[in-house]
């Protein structure tokens, strides 16, 4: 059983940057891609960035692409997402997710695909 715990969130003026992190526990961490989504009020939840357990191959949502930048420290078991220029836009839950069964160089877009999920942290960016 794997356990993730997302921190870093808060309320950010635009313009302004957010660090998140997600812990993991209960894994092998090396071995999973993992994932950052995000649920915006009354919206369904989307990928944001994700990061292959090999090689540390990213993707990213166009959306934030060249604003937000995804990480891993495997010593550590912790993935992170640097979050610059924010937007009132990216005002959202956000949740990180990890992707057990991904093969080395496979970063999936797709809910379905990644099995374990944190509980979300709140980022609030005021205009």
């Amino acid at each position: 059983q794997v356990q993730l715990v997302e921190s870093g969130g808060g309320l950010v003026q635009a313009g302004g940057s957010l660090r998140l992190s997600c812990a993991a526990s209960g894994g092998t961490f090396s071995n999973y891609a993992m994932g950052w989504f995000r649920q915006a009020a009354g919206k369904e939840r989307e990928f944001v960035a994700g990061i292959t357990w090999s090689f540390s191959r990213t993707s990213y949502a166009d959306s934030v692409k060249g604003r937000f930048t995804i990480s891993r420290d495997n010593a550590k078991s912790t993935v992170y997402l640097q979050m610059s220029s924010l937007k009132p836009d990216d005002t959202a839950v956000y949740y990180c997710a990890a992707n057990i069964n991904s093969a080395s160089y496979y970063v999936s877009a797709v809910m379905a695909e990644y099995e374990y999920w944190g509980q979300g942290t709140q980022v609030t960016v005021s205009s």
